[in-house]
């Protein structure tokens, strides 16, 4: 590792000894403080991300203030505490035949974190976005690998973080930023000794070679990689008889962002039924109509064309919509095609991501074989189903298939739109993310950074505040096996 990079992680360690040991307040104070910062960068932040990226002003505006809600959001959590799960089991010093220890526990942060910056969303999930924001709000520090693809944004926002440092008070390095494009530093931060933990959006390919060499140090350590999925959409056949506005809406999600959305609908299922050629007719139709998109940079436009092109050679494989033909390198063009459950089920490639606005139909001849298609689909991020409420509870075979497959399990709505509140999950089985227990989105992100701590028999005074008899925070504990604000002597006696 080059010295300058092994200088980071050193550095990221020592500040943690520090920023470990600020009260959650202080650090809600931050958060507040580095949302506010961003908001001064004013239009100097959406014109770069706009130049860098190409995407409109409405949506860069819409992400900032995503950004910043996420910012106040995990803000809110910890001045309210109760996300620590603090824990007391009082000791019995007279219970027969051993006395009972007193028991404490409480989550604590577990070190310096690696955050790899995603290059679809340059804001809300790169450099000040959900997995710096859930990182620093845990108490660890963070090191951000920033993506090649917006420099220019992710340095006005690092400005923007160094700035509500020194508003705050607080050490510089609980937050630094890398700016070494290559693989090869990514690659050594993760495997630095003093790395803790690292948060990844991205591809399959990036986000499973970072996991393989995490799992290959010494001490491994987790990767929370969310890779993106084909989300299928199930399209049941009284809807399609029935829903005359359900084409323009699956075509409105497919388009969105020029596709380039990991909740982007690139699967949909459906059984051969009545009404369901003037349904792929109007499908077709509004995806034909749309011009090529302009996509983040030339590299994910590249794929896309390279992605899509090995799909449309499979195996029994319609193209359905050819699609307005791009004027730039940079431009992806719309696509929709068609395949059987048969022909589907057989091949791997259809059951890969195509990142940008194209869409597969898996055509089915029952309900049997709508079933085996979603048992032949491997771990996702979401799942859709699409039907009328009376005609749900003849597929709960279908309903439990994409359980089990799912994060997130969405009734007559479209994947993409990610809400952030505690509720939500973002993440799924693998291959859709390495941990399925976790979220990317929301406040229980929090929850990645974490390591529970027991204190068993410790002296009063030298326990920490959320833990000590008096509560003096007022935060939600569970004593005894009940959730309660109050002091330990005062719980104690409404037991009595």
């Amino acid at each position: 590792m080059s010295d300058q990079r092994e200088d980071v992680l050193y550095r990221a360690e020592k500040a943690f000894q520090v920023y470990k040991k600020i009260t959650p307040q202080k650090r809600a104070e931050f958060l507040y403080a580095i949302a506010e910062q961003i908001d001064l960068l004013g239009d100097a932040l959406i014109q770069a991300a706009m130049e860098e990226t190409c995407l409109p002003e409405p949506r860069l505006k819409n992400e900032r203030g995503r950004t910043t809600n996420q910012l106040k959001s995990f803000a809110k959590l910890l001045e309210a505490g109760d996300w620590l799960q603090a824990s007391i089991d009082t000791g019995d010093p007279e219970r027969k035949p051993a006395p009972k220890p007193d028991l404490r526990k409480m989550l604590y942060p577990v070190g310096p974190v690696v955050v790899f910056g995603a290059s679809n969303f340059p804001l809300a999930f790169s450099t000040a976005g959900g997995d710096t924001a859930s990182a620093l709000a845990s108490g660890c520090t963070v090191v951000v690998k920033s993506h090649p693809a917006h420099p220019r944004t992710s340095n006005l926002v690092a400005n923007a973080i160094r700035a509500a440092l020194q508003q705050c008070n607080l050490h510089e390095d609980i937050f630094q930023e890398v700016t070494d494009t290559s693989i090869e530093a990514g690659q050594q931060l993760v495997k630095h000794p003093l790395t803790k933990a690292v948060a990844f959006t991205g591809s399959y390919q990036g986000g499973k070679a970072l996991f393989d060499i995490a799992n290959q140090r010494e001490e491994p350590i987790p990767v929370f990689a969310e890779m993106g999925s084909i989300n299928p959409v199930v399209v049941l056949p009284g809807i399609v008889r029935e829903n005359k506005t359900l084409p323009p809406t699956l075509a409105s999600s497919i388009l969105l962002g020029a596709g380039q959305f990991c909740t982007n609908p690139g699967l949909l299922i459906t059984i051969d039924t009545d009404g369901l050629a003037p349904f792929l007719h109007k499908l077709s139709a509004e995806i034909a109509q749309a011009a090529p998109g302009t996509m983040l940079h030339t590299g994910i436009a590249a794929s896309y064309k390279h992605k899509k092109s090995e799909a449309l050679k499979q195996k029994g494989v319609l193209r359905l919509v050819e699609g307005i033909a791009e004027t730039t390198d940079r431009q992806g063009a719309p696509g929709l095609a068609l395949v059987d459950a048969h022909n589907f089920i057989a091949n791997t490639v259809l059951k890969e991501e195509v990142f940008g606005p194209y869409s597969l139909i898996v055509k089915c001849e029952n309900e049997k074989q709508l079933l085996a298609v979603i048992e032949s689909l491997k771990g996702q991020l979401t799942a859709t189903i699409f039907g009328l409420p009376e005609e749900l509870p003849d597929y709960q075979d279908v309903v439990d298939s994409l359980h089990a497959r799912c994060g997130r399990l969405i009734f007559n709505g479209v994947p993409t739109g990610v809400e952030v509140t505690k509720a939500m999950h973002h993440g799924g089985p693998f291959p859709s993310s390495t941990d399925s227990r976790f979220t990317s989105v929301g406040t229980d992100a929090i929850y990645r950074f974490v390591r529970p701590v027991c204190y068993q028999d410790f002296p009063e005074d030298l326990l920490p505040l959320e833990l000590k008899n008096k509560n003096e925070l007022n935060i939600l504990r569970c004593v005894n096996g009940t959730w309660t604000h109050n002091a330990i002597e005062t719980f104690n006696l409404q037991q009595a």
